[in-house]
């Protein structure tokens, strides 16, 4: 089964490879994001081992059978596979799409969402559809989708094609930041309000 390397001398080999570097990471969550390791595998399957290397961050999620795969890496592995990948897929947490940003590359993203349990609400894919709306990010919400923007990142299909890039994603996070913000602000004053408006009960002695 590949995994990486554990020495950073052994993995120079894995980041200098002919074929281009597809990195894909699930984040640090504890929730498994089966969903992203499968859609991995499967185009890979379908012909995308012909035109690339796929390394996948697995978290918690089901390790994929043909790309190679670490459970977590450091920051600086982290950004060593970032700084090497001609693509990088991820899900949708800020921190993850700001490192790309950071290092000049326009991420595809998969929102984990909470009815496959991926996690607690859907606030991923609410926020993913802001920024990708700014061409800050590639918005992949469906297997079909991921493998056409893989494709086309990578110029399997001619037909395929990416949307626009837009400004880089950190003004979209900061009002991201802030929406949460206010939203906290609303569900705290919500619950001073009942807690102010709660009737007295008086027990009859």
């Amino acid at each position: 089964m590949p995994v990486l390397p554990g020495r950073a001398r052994d993995r120079g080999a894995l980041l200098s490879d002919g074929l281009p570097l597809v990195f894909a990471s699930v984040g640090t969550d504890y929730h498994p994001f089966d969903r992203l390791s499968r859609w991995m595998d499967a185009w890979l399957e379908a012909g995308g081992s012909d035109s690339a290397r796929c390394f996948v961050q697995t978290g918690t999620s089901a390790v994929p059978r043909l790309a190679e795969h670490r459970q977590y890496l450091g920051h600086a592995e982290m950004e060593a596979m970032v700084r090497a990948a001609a693509v990088v897929v991820c899900h949708g947490g800020p921190g993850t799409i700001m490192l790309a940003s950071t290092l000049g590359k326009r991420p595809i993203v998969v929102p984990r969402r909470k009815r496959y349990g991926e996690h607690v609400d859907d606030h991923q894919c609410s926020f993913t559809e802001r920024i990708a709306g700014e061409g800050a990010i590639v918005l992949a919400q469906s297997e079909e989708e991921l493998r056409t923007c893989l494709d086309a990142a990578l110029g399997r299909d001619s037909e395929a094609k990416l949307p626009p890039t837009g400004a880089g994603p950190a003004r979209a996070v900061a009002m991201f930041e802030q929406l949460v913000d206010e939203l906290m602000l609303q569900v705290h004053g919500a619950k001073k309000d009942v807690i102010r408006s709660a009737p007295v009960s008086r027990r009859r002695v």
